[in-house]
């Protein structure tokens, strides 16, 4: 069984996520069914079928979630000391050594990233490129317009 890593933060938004949907998303289907067997042949009635098929997702998403949360290693940054190292969860600011642009990106969990938020899985090119190098060292990353040299300038564990 393979452990899902996740930040502290990511589990809390999976639980939250998870809270919701049992208490207020799963009655709300429950209620929707029973409405809508009122009215008559199940046959014909589309607001049944709607209803069952979201009741569907609802519970796939429900089991996923806790599945994901039984099989989740969470790591908290902030609780390391920082080795100089890019490991899960470490905050890191890079430098395009051709065009001199800098990012900083956080790399997350799957279900964390949100690359508009500069937050990277775990499994991206970016992340798989930068995990175990050390501060002001060059890694080449190999992406969809060819092959990019950082530097990596700072590496935060927050």
């Amino acid at each position: 069984m393979n452990l899902i890593p996740m930040t502290a933060r990511g589990a809390e938004k999976l639980r939250q996520e998870l809270q919701k949907l049992k208490s207020i998303k799963r009655p709300r289907i429950i209620a929707a069914i029973a409405e809508a067997r009122e009215h008559g042949d199940l046959k014909e009635n589309a607001e049944y079928h709607s209803a069952r098929e979201e009741q569907s997702f609802c519970e796939g998403r429900i089991k996923e979630i806790e599945a994901k949360l039984s099989n989740s290693q969470i790591i908290d940054i902030t609780k390391l000391s920082n080795n100089g190292r890019v490991i899960f969860g470490s905050t890191v600011t890079i430098l395009n050594i051709k065009n001199q642009e800098k990012f900083t990106y956080q790399i997350v969990g799957d279900d964390e990233a949100d690359f508009k938020k500069n937050l990277i899985s775990i499994n991206s090119p970016m992340s798989r490129g930068l995990i175990g190098k050390k501060n002001n060292s060059t890694v080449v990353i190999s992406t969809p317009g060819g092959e990019v040299e950082y530097k990596i300038l700072k590496i935060d564990y927050i």
